[in-house]
């Protein structure tokens, strides 16, 4: 099983906000999901992102790949740098 850190589309038409979701990588993008790690809502300036940097560390270390927009934005927080920190600093 395949698990993906990927967006999960929520608010209305035209409104979208966004949930940074830990999902299998066959379920579809707005359908089930294995846990909420986050929250992404581009329409305030700047973009708003929330993130539980524990839980994602967590799901990094257990193989899950991020998208490549999820990817961005946990490099913008710096959660990757320290995730390949962290990776590179064991061996």
């Amino acid at each position: 099983m395949s698990v993906k850190i990927r967006l999960k589309r929520m608010g209305s038409k035209k409104r979208p906000f966004y949930r940074i979701v830990v999902a299998d990588s066959r379920s579809p993008r707005d359908g089930r999901f294995i846990e909420k790690v986050g929250t992404y809502n581009p329409l305030v300036e700047p973009a708003q992102v929330e993130l539980e940097e524990e839980s994602i560390m967590n799901w990094l270390n257990n193989g899950a790949q991020p998208s490549d927009t999820v990817r961005t934005l946990l490099s913008q927080a710096g959660i990757m740098k320290k995730y390949h920190e962290a990776k590179f600093s064991k061996k």
